[in-house]
């Protein structure tokens, strides 16, 4: 593991945007998918996955899910009933009502908050099986009221056939009803556009390789979308009490995410980033996945040497991290000077898995920066909002003349015109009710 300055290091990752050929072969799937429907899905599930399906055979049926509860252990469910829980209560406290204010004069002003109406969500297939991604993208879905969510998951699970049964079960603890066996940029748009079998979606969220991230990105404006997510990043901004052994543990349970995953040590002391670096090295060669965390700790791994504390913060504000943890002797005491990072894990027994799989707050969270202007993924990701305007006769003929003023200085006079003929009418009955009045009086 590399040690150096943080300021020799490159603060900056890039956005993956894919090759041309991958971006072609994007456009071809969704555009088949668009025009051609299950016709197409079925060929390209055949040419990608290796699963030859009929139309009838997408929908993953009851029995297939009943028997997945037979393969897997009591132990395993008996954590993912306690995590979805504890899940649920974490998001049940983001739940938002809609509200009205009522003023002296009659008018109401307000916002309506209403649930998406049906949710796909992407559950991945490829390298590893991700149980725990499911609760994270359904169960703020469920608390935000939305009535049809949706799964997609490829045929072939890790290159296995069939649909890993741990995803079969987490989506049934979730309480998802409808799932299909599709994959990749194909799966995406189907559930953007639908299919003969498969009504489209309103919203996608969930991860998936770099073909689900541009299918993502193609159908964005067809349907809403979570985020275009980068690869994994961990940092973890430590003093010299932090214990070395947690520190590099922290670092390899991101580093044996992917090749591309980032895994960076910030501090102030030269022993404890030694210290680290030799830790990396014994416990890396005894992960089931070191090939994996090796090169992610070559390529993108680093201890990153700071002056202070306060340095290391402003370093951690530049980085934007997706998961942040504070192992000093105060952490509490650094976290008001924390702006950009997506999960903040405080003190030696918060580490990075507690959140990714049981504490309760959302594991989908902004990479490659994007901490610095969003958010994990939660309850209002589901929602949608409507102004609600109820203006009083009282308050028209206070404000029309300034409302005229501002349309007729943008050039729209019909704007303008359309305030105006109510106030015409509202002065015309005026000057009517008046004459009326002063003749009875005569």
């Amino acid at each position: 593991m590399r040690i150096m300055r943080a300021e020799q290091f490159k603060l900056s990752r890039e956005v993956e945007y894919g090759t041309p050929e991958q971006n072609e072969s994007v456009r071809q799937t969704v555009e088949a998918l668009r025009t051609r429907g299950d016709e197409a899905l079925l060929e390209l599930t055949e040419r990608f996955d290796g699963v030859r399906l009929s139309a009838a055979q997408l929908r993953v049926g009851e029995a297939e899910i009943q028997a997945a509860y037979s393969q897997v252990e009591p132990d395993f469910l008996e954590a993912l009933r306690q995590a979805a829980a504890n899940i649920r209560a974490y998001h049940e406290r983001q739940k938002r009502q809609s509200w009205m204010d009522v003023q002296p004069d009659g008018t109401m002003l307000g916002q309506v908050i209403r649930p998406l109406k049906r949710v796909g969500v992407y559950v991945p297939g490829g390298k590893a099986a991700y149980p725990s991604s499911v609760l994270m993208n359904v169960i703020p879905a469920q608390v935000a009221g939305v009535p049809e969510i949706v799964m997609a998951t490829p045929p072939a699970t890790g290159g296995k056939p069939g649909i890993d049964p741990y995803i079969l079960v987490a989506a049934a603890e979730a309480g998802v009803k409808e799932m299909y066996r599709i994959g990749g940029a194909q799966a995406v748009a189907a559930l953007a556009y639908g299919t003969e079998t498969i009504p489209p979606v309103d919203k996608i969220t969930g991860p998936g390789n770099i073909y689900v991230a541009l299918a993502k990105r193609a159908v964005y404006g067809a349907v809403d979308i979570d985020s275009l997510a980068g690869p994994s990043e961990i940092a973890v901004l430590a003093d010299e009490t932090a214990d070395p052994a947690y520190v590099a543990a922290d670092l390899l349970s991101q580093a044996e995410h992917d090749e591309m995953a980032s895994s960076l040590l910030i501090t102030p002391s030269a022993a404890l980033a030694e210290a680290v670096a030799a830790e990396v090295e014994r416990q890396l060669p005894l992960l089931p996945r070191a090939a994996i965390a090796r090169e992610s700790i070559d390529r993108h791994g680093a201890a990153l040497l700071v002056d202070s504390l306060q340095a290391g913060v402003d370093v951690v504000n530049r980085l934007a991290p997706e998961h942040l943890e504070i192992m000093t002797a105060d952490p509490m005491g650094l976290l008001g000077s924390i702006e950009n990072a997506g999960a903040i894990f405080l003190g030696p027994y918060s580490s990075e898995p507690v959140g990714d799989y049981f504490a309760g707050p959302n594991h989908i969270i902004p990479t490659n920066g994007t901490a610095r202007f969003s958010s994990p993924v939660n309850v209002d990701d589901f929602i949608k909002k409507s102004s609600l305007i109820s203006y009083s006769r009282e308050a028209l003929l206070r404000d029309g003349a300034q409302i005229m003023t501002l349309a007729r200085h943008e050039g729209l006079e019909g704007h303008a015109r359309a305030i105006g003929a109510r106030l015409d009418k509202e002065a015309a009955a005026g000057a009517a009710g008046l004459q009326s009045t002063e003749g009875k009086r005569a």
